[in-house]
């Protein structure tokens, strides 16, 4: 007998793999915060079910097959601490599916939230003076490019364009650009921040640079280490590239545009550094004080 052969339903795997993860001490944080998200997850996304409708398969019965996959993919999850999305090749922002795998980072922001709100929405309600006429986007440190295409959803007359300085990124965003259908939409650049852009201004710049500072890039859980460092390191306190943004963001923005920046914990050294830049901070229901917003014009008073 085998683990397989005592666990018959999506109850039973839900349940093993929530004592299976929990006892493994496993990190989460690339979609899911809890063990239960996590086993729930695993499994609906192996059984290629919707994976935020768990209630009407619970007392589905497995084949033989899907039973030796899920304890398969629970086993590597806790030994081998890869994150469950590359173990599957897929993650979700907003319910919305992305394909994934070592190539990038996991595909997770709080950008990708707010986008989903009011504060940037199509409607013309929010902080872009004519989000209903927004025409030119741009995704700064696309990765796997999730963000430029759910910026491409949200505002349907705009060009979007994403730009990531690895090439590995940019052929899982290139990947996820054309499972969308969004490649008349979303234009693809390799190379450092605005550099290999055209010469033209946005009406929004949407970021989720590299912030992490080195001390914690030397610790990160085993988990993390599965993802390119490039897409963690911000040099010695995590701003590095941030910095740079700032200081590049304003020659490349329209004059009602602004930018979205998230930066992980380095609201105080930022506000310290830059006392006359009005920093809004747009908090969701999983983070405080980790995005900020700042309009061309308040940018280009410096």
């Amino acid at each position: 007998m085998t683990v397989a052969d005592d666990l018959q339903t999506v109850r039973d795997f839900v349940r093993y793999g929530l004592s299976r993860l929990t006892a493994a001490k496993v990190v989460f944080g690339h979609g899911t915060t809890t063990a239960l998200d996590e086993a729930v997850f695993m499994v609906l996304e192996s059984l290629h079910l919707p994976v935020d409708e768990l209630e009407p398969w619970l007392d589905a019965r497995l084949t033989r097959a899907e039973r030796e996959r899920l304890v398969d993919l629970f086993e590597r999850r806790c030994t081998g601490r890869e994150p469950a999305a590359y173990l599957l090749g897929r993650s979700y922002i907003r319910g919305i599916p992305f394909r994934s795998d070592a190539r990038a980072i996991v595909p997770r922001s709080f950008i990708g939230e707010l986008l989903a709100g009011d504060l940037f929405g199509a409607d013309g309600v929010g902080l872009l003076p004519d989000a209903a006429g927004v025409r030119h986007v741009l995704d700064l440190c696309t990765g796997s490019g999730c963000l430029a295409i759910l910026a491409a959803l949200v505002y349907p007359e705009a060009a979007v364009d994403a730009v990531d300085l690895s090439t590995e990124a940019l052929s899982l965003a290139q990947e996820n650009v054309a499972e969308h259908g969004m490649e008349e939409r979303v234009s693809l650049y390799q190379g450092d921040l605005f550099a290999p852009l055209p010469a033209r201004r946005y009406d929004l710049i949407i970021t989720n640079p590299p912030y992490v500072d080195a001390e914690a890039v030397a610790t990160l859980p085993a988990e993390y280490r599965h993802e390119p460092m490039l897409a963690f390191a911000g040099g010695p306190d995590g701003l590095d590239i941030v910095r740079r943004i700032l200081a590049e963001a304003p020659a490349r923005l329209a004059p009602t545009g602004g930018l979205v920046c998230e930066i992980g914990t380095g609201r105080e050294i930022l506000e310290e550094e830059y006392p006359h830049l009005p920093f809004l901070w747009l908090d969701t229901e999983d983070s405080e004080g980790e995005v900020f917003w700042l309009s061309a014009k308040d940018l280009r008073v410096r």
